[in-house]
């Protein structure tokens, strides 16, 4: 019963203790798992994103043909190969197939396709088929004409097409035609039946290919190649009579099964089964393993920002519920003085409260951790010592700080006493400021993350970082304090000279508080700083990337398509591009020249790009040589060109390159790490400006690619407006109209505002946006809290302040004027030296935070966003209003009033 008294009666103190516990225990169990879910989900959306040749394993040969093949052999190994793969290969598979093929690539590398050579296809440019035999995939098909295929000995190989594919090639169930292979023998074939696939989007029909290619290296006219299905049998005779056949069993990672955690064995599993296939001659394909390596890459640095957030946060929680136990042994310090007055030991004053505390605190520290396990996601390893920590602190703070009392002249005016340190505290400081600087040296040699997750010291620098601050800031500003206090007290009101003069004292309980407050603000500064920073850079990416309000992009573009663009609704301006890839640069113009290295090669009109850039606001430019640039003299003289640095160091002074089959000598004018229109990840790379170019007579460049300026215009439009363009073109090249259905590339429109959303979207962006949000909210209500703590720290001592004040006439609007100048200075320091630190951190770690992998190979630049600068100011006056709110409550509770007959409420 006396142990129910003595909790009833500090029930307020121990609340906030089990409230603050409660909190702390679901950051460290709640925030991990949302996090760990985030990460979970991006990864699963970035494999279910991958191509199926990137994402599948699949085991491919082209056995030797001897006598007749039999494919229903080499199927009944599809479940033993996924059987003998490395674990945990096996349990991560989901689907699985067998298909045998002739003819078309994949699977036949390095093989000629089968040719048509007689039939409905005799024509000049007959389509490119491949046939293909895939278990199962007859139950994933409707029949909508004819039958299925069942070939027959000495038959013709029967075989059946797709509705698309009978339309686009205009046959129909009946159709005979005989193809070659390797062994120039035609090999009778007859289409006997049309199907329609029942879910076109399955991976079922991932190989199953129709599309237009080339006739010919040489050829400008196109074909189709088209993928028809035969049953087992139909393959054999197909692989007997062309001598080609390959094999595939194709196994694909079930992503729902994948975990970020269980990444590096699986990457490891992937590697052995290359490395080791099942039997002789087999090849594994996949670069699902480069795709996971990439995500651990990202994720490793999105965990590293999150451990830095996190241990700030926990840092703030952890020193509140410090000064939380503080407070609750300052309210007990004469209960606890008589009892070590009356002999009572400091082992029983640590028991006696130590009961106390255990009756509530844990409870409402496991309460925290159980609300933390019903959010989504997975739980973090290590997560029970993290609440037992938690635990530990916040049920031993009291009893420890009870155990620190001694007897003393109670009710003492410590309030007026300035006191010195000791050696001993000015040793631990220095201690802790040699640890923070330590921490910095090895955190920038070693970087926060490591192949076994992130390291806890390290991950604490920010924070011992923000706690030297606050030491300096407790050292050196008492002084200054005082000087101005001196001034203050020439002025007419007594308050500000009495409100800086206790700041200025610099009281012991000072320390506690600033110190929380530091490191929740640096943490905050630190969130939101890198949030600005990467965001800034992304929006550098997408300028270069873009370099417009929207590109578009197709294989080749009309002279008048430009003209059709500008005429469209919401576009401003508009200017046509020639980009192509892999082009050889030569040492020089001749017959008898070198190629020097490849690049991405873009001609340019310089004046028309740089008033898009202009229009659409955006903040690249172009280098001067491509917009002032004329024509050359003579066809041989060299044509000033902009250059990357590999490019550089690769031709010297310049070289030879080729524009639409034409060579041109070039000069190196200008070396840039970038240039408006490409990626920031581009490397190699040179442009001409096309003013400068000497082009035969009546010749133009033709364009690929168009920067557009505008607001409101319609994608649909400049889409299909690009087509068009496009049919103009080929009508052009061939001398006939061309259907659209011929187009070997649709146009397609990248939007500025879609580019830069995509950088946002998948991968661990979900918990990089998750990591800003908890840390500036978190960091800035518990920066709040920290400066409620600091009134209710000292509300005794100055509650008798304000009583004596108070019988000598000082008003209540006076008495509020007297905390906002006593907390002013403690606030303004704080919000100092915490930005200081937060601004500072992302410069000071460096590379160690791995900003890069987030910015789409922009430069990461420190940059501070203009409403951070205007929010800190908010902060301190948040601050101050709810300091003033916290101590309005407290007068009325101690009722000082009534208690010294002033004759009004406070």
């Amino acid at each position: 019963m006396r142990l129910l008294r003595r909790i009833r009666a500090a029930a307020g103190c121990l609340a906030l203790l089990a409230a603050l516990g409660l909190v702390a225990s679901l950051l460290v169990s709640g925030v991990p798992r949302l996090a760990n879910g985030f990460t979970d989900d991006g990864l699963r959306a970035d494999v279910r994103a991958l191509h199926f040749a990137a994402r599948d394993l699949t085991y491919g040969v082209e056995p030797e043909i001897d006598g007749k093949v039999r494919v229903t052999g080499a199927e009944g190994r599809l479940e033993g190969y996924r059987q003998v793969m490395p674990a945990p290969l096996p349990d991560a598979v989901g689907g699985r197939w067998f298909a045998a093929q002739v003819g078309g690539q994949p699977p036949a590398i390095g093989k000629p396709q089968v040719a048509v050579a007689q039939g409905r296809f005799a024509t000049p440019c007959p389509p490119s088929l491949s046939f293909r035999y895939q278990a199962g995939l007859t139950g994933r098909l409707r029949i909508t004409a004819g039958r299925a295929p069942d070939t027959r000995a000495g038959g013709p190989v029967e075989v059946m097409v797709s509705e698309e594919a009978a339309f686009r090639l205009g046959v129909r169930d009946g159709t005979a035609f005989a193809v070659t292979g390797a062994t120039e023998t035609p090999v009778a074939a007859e289409i006997v039946g049309v199907y329609a696939p029942l879910d076109p989007a399955a991976p079922d029909w991932d190989n199953v290919v129709l599309a237009t290619v080339a006739c010919g290296p040489a050829s400008t006219d196109t074909t189709w190649r088209a993928t028809v299905l035969t049953d087992a049998d139909g393959l054999g005779t197909a692989a007997d009579g062309t001598g080609m056949l390959a094999y595939e069993w194709r196994y694909r990672v079930d992503e729902t099964r994948l975990t970020a955690d269980g990444l590096p064995p699986l990457v490891t599993a992937i590697a052995e089964a290359k490395r080791t296939p099942p039997d002789e001659g087999l090849r594994l394909t996949t670069s699902l393993d480069r795709e996971l390596l990439d995500f651990q890459g990202r994720r490793r640095a999105v965990a590293a920002l999150l451990a830095v957030v996190l241990s700030g946060l926990v840092a703030t929680l952890l020193g509140l519920i410090v000064l939380a136990a503080r407070l609750a042994v300052d309210r007990r310090r004469d209960e606890l003085s008589l009892l070590r007055a009356r002999g009572g030991t400091g082992t029983a004053i640590g028991l006696r409260t130590l009961a106390e505390t255990t009756v509530i605190v844990p409870a409402a520290v496991l309460a925290g951790w159980a609300a933390g396990t019903l959010l989504p996601g997975r739980a973090a390893e290590g997560e029970w010592w993290s609440v037992l920590g938690i635990g530990l602190v916040a049920t031993l703070s009291v009893p420890v700080l009870a155990m620190s009392v001694r007897t003393g002249f109670l009710g003492g005016r410590q309030d007026l006493i300035a006191l010195r340190p000791s050696l001993r505290r000015l040793a631990v400081e220095g201690f802790l400021l040699l640890l923070a600087v330590l921490g910095v040296v090895v955190l920038r040699r070693r970087g926060l993350s490591q192949d076994v997750g992130v390291d806890p010291f390290l991950a604490s620098v920010p924070v011992l970082l923000a706690v030297a601050a606050a030491l300096v800031a407790v050292r050196s500003v008492p002084w200054p304090l005082r000087q101005v206090g001196r001034f203050a007290h020439r002025s007419r009101s007594v308050v500000p000279f009495l409100g800086l003069a206790r700041a200025g004292r610099a009281a012991p309980v000072s320390l506690g508080p600033l110190a929380v407050l530091v490191v929740a603000i640096a943490t905050g500064v630190f969130t939101s700083v890198v949030t600005s920073t990467i965001g800034y850079a992304r929006d550098r990416a997408a300028d270069s990337a873009v370099a417009g309000d929207a590109q578009l992009t197709g294989y080749a573009f009309g002279p008048g398509t430009a003209a059709s663009l500008e005429k469209l609704n919401g576009v401003t301006s508009v200017v046509p591009l020639s980009v192509e890839s892999g082009v050889r640069l030569q040492d020089r113009l001749g017959t008898g020249s070198h190629e020097t290295t490849q690049a991405q090669q873009v001609v340019v009109d310089g004046p028309a790009m740089a008033r898009v850039l202009r229009d659409s606001g955006l903040g690249v430019t172009l280098p001067p040589v491509l917009l002032d640039s004329a024509r050359v003299a003579t066809d041989d003289a060299p044509v000033p060109a902009v250059v990357s640095p590999s490019v550089a160091a690769e031709v010297g002074d310049g070289g030879a390159t080729e524009v639409q089959g034409r060579r041109y000598a070039f000069r190196v004018a200008a070396v840039v790490d970038s240039l408006p229109g490409l990626d920031m990840g581009a490397r190699a790379f040179i442009a001409l400006p096309a003013a400068a170019l000497p082009l035969p007579q009546n010749a133009e460049i033709v364009p690929n690619r168009f920067l557009i300026a505008g607001d409101g215009f319609s994608t649909a439009e400049l889409t299909a407006t690009g087509d068009q363009g496009q049919l103009d073109y080929f009508a052009t090249v061939f001398g006939r109209p061309v259907p659209d259905t011929q187009l070997e590339r649709r146009a397609t429109v990248v939007t500025w505002a879609g580019y830069r959303d995509v950088m946002e979207s998948g991968g661990v962006n979900g918990v990089l946006s998750f990591t800003f949000a908890a840390g500036a909210t978190g960091a800035t209500l518990l920066a709040l809290l920290a400066v409620g703590f600091t009134v209710l720290a000292d509300a005794a001592g100055r509650g008798r302040t304000l009583s004596r004040l108070r019988t000598m006439g000082l008003s209540a609007g006076q008495g509020r004027g007297l905390l906002v100048y006593e907390l002013l200075p403690l606030v303004a320091v704080a919000v100092l030296a915490g930005g200081a630190v937060g601004v500072a951190l992302p410069q000071i770690l460096g590379p160690a935070l791995g900003l890069g992998g987030f910015t789409a190979g922009a430069p990461v630049r420190t940059h501070v966003d203009p409403v951070l600068v205007l929010g800190v100011p908010l902060l301190m006056v948040l601050a101050l209003l709810l300091a003033l709110l916290v101590e309005s409550g407290l007068n009325r509770r101690m009722r000082l009033g009534e208690v010294l007959r002033l004759g009004e409420e406070n």
